[in-house]
């Protein structure tokens, strides 16, 4: 599920930040405006109710602890304590109805309704084939980037939260290229930091052990980073 929400990340970036839709220029299609879509306003009910039952869980963790401490010499029964603790229990009532009642609301509302009801824009779509090019493209993209993630692990101690951003910025980063008789040289641009730096220094030497050779030619693609001056 992790693996799954980090794809879903990376395709939502290329999606904000290069306007990946839009690369394609064929014409979208018109689409079913009866197929059914994820309801906005059930998802809106749920994320209320999700955060109800949160306040409720923290008012019976703090009676606990009364009755925990509660002084038995002060208050003997269960009826002087409800007494004792009312504006508590007032508060876990309060909480409780709150609960109840969007429970209520959620269960009138449709967890799924057809997409011309969510949105005032014109339903439409890309064409199944160009969609299904762009998304073989958008895997592919990811696996690389994967790929290059396993690869600079040993060299990155934070890999699990930056590993990513990392390579992006590395990808995206200047670069010089240089072509000999036998190599097609990538020089890639110091990275933010030094342990930056070293990290994609490190990732370079990697590829270069897989002694790639650029499609097309016969020339062997050779990878190094610029040192900081």
């Amino acid at each position: 599920m992790f693996d799954r929400w980090r794809q879903e990340n990376f395709f939502k970036y290329l999606r904000e930040e290069y306007a990946w839709m839009r690369w394609s220029n064929t014409p979208p299609c018109r689409d079913d405006p009866t197929r059914e879509v994820p309801n906005p306003a059930w998802a809106a009910l749920d994320a209320q109710l999700r955060q109800a039952h949160a306040h409720l869980d923290r008012p019976p963790s703090r009676i606990r602890l009364e009755a925990l401490t509660n002084p038995e010499q002060m208050r003997r029964t269960m009826r002087g304590f409800k007494i004792a603790q009312g504006k508590l229990g007032g508060k876990i009532w309060s909480a409780v109805q709150r609960v109840l009642q969007l429970e209520k609301r959620r269960a009138a509302v449709p967890r799924r309704a057809p997409v011309q009801t969510v949105t005032e824009e014109p339903v439409v779509k890309l064409a199944p084939e160009r969609k299904h090019l762009t998304n073989l493209i958008k895997m592919v993209a990811y696996q690389a980037e994967s790929d290059l993630l396993r690869l600079v692990a040993p060299h990155y101690r934070r890999t699990g939260d930056e590993g990513r951003t990392l390579i992006q910025s590395a990808l995206a980063s200047a670069a010089d290229m240089e072509v000999t008789r036998k190599e097609l040289r990538v020089i890639l641009a110091a990275q933010s930091s030094p342990h930056r730096t070293r990290a994609i220094a490190a990732l370079c030497e990697e590829l270069n052990q897989t002694k790639t050779v650029f499609p097309g030619s016969k020339l062997r693609l050779h990878y190094a980073i610029r040192e900081a001056s």
